[in-house]
């Protein structure tokens, strides 16, 4: 069972991103603040559930909170300041929406660029932890599938609808074959090696 609270009688929201390892699209970012109390018997980390209990879960998660929020970053963000920092600043963004102004923050990950006036912890893995953290989990991982499920209706050739812009076998084809948009990362390997060579070559 995840834990309820890191701190006792603190305000915090669980913080979390979806999307690092893609090659097209923005990154995502959800914060979010439950009950100190909260408990739930399903929700973990959003990789571990099916697209159902997601979708399930996010309905619950948006009327059980006290407050949530889903910030992006640009796929031109993403190349101007480097992912990591985008990551950060869509968590900013979406702790910035936040109604509930939230008195400490757990972070998803190793790092994180301190928010102004909000200490935070680091908690590696802390999806699989904390509840505010898979809640945040699974708003930015829904949130992200969303778009990327209406990407996919502009740009059919990608497949966006089934691979959501990660970096598959049929992605990086279809890369080579019709070459990049807008919503592509241009400072990530877009091709693997073979492919880059029949790509430089056409």
């Amino acid at each position: 069972m995840l834990k309820s609270s890191l701190n006792i009688n603190t305000v915090e929201a669980g913080c979390d991103e979806a999307g690092r390892g893609c090659l097209a699209g923005p990154v995502f970012a959800a914060a979010v603040i439950l009950p100190s109390d909260y408990k739930h018997p399903v929700l973990n980390d959003s990789k571990q559930l099916s697209h159902a209990q997601r979708e399930k879960l996010r309905i619950e998660i948006e009327n059980d909170a006290i407050a949530w929020a889903v910030g992006i970053c640009s796929p031109q963000e993403i190349d101007s300041i480097n992912i990591l920092n985008a990551s950060f600043l869509a968590m900013h963004r979406a702790v910035e929406k936040l109604t509930t102004v939230p008195e400490y923050l757990l972070i998803d990950g190793n790092r994180f660029k301190p928010f102004p006036g909000i200490p935070h912890s680091c908690i590696i893995k802390g999806d699989g932890k904390y509840f505010s953290i898979a809640a945040a989990s699974v708003l930015a991982k829904t949130y992200r599938d969303d778009f990327m499920g209406r990407l996919h209706k502009e740009f059919p050739q990608y497949l966006w609808n089934s691979n959501k812009g990660y970096p598959t076998r049929v992605h990086r084809a279809a890369i080579a074959e019709y070459g990049t948009n807008e919503h592509h990362r241009m400072s990530f390997r877009l091709l693997d090696d073979q492919l880059r060579i029949r790509f430089q070559d056409s």
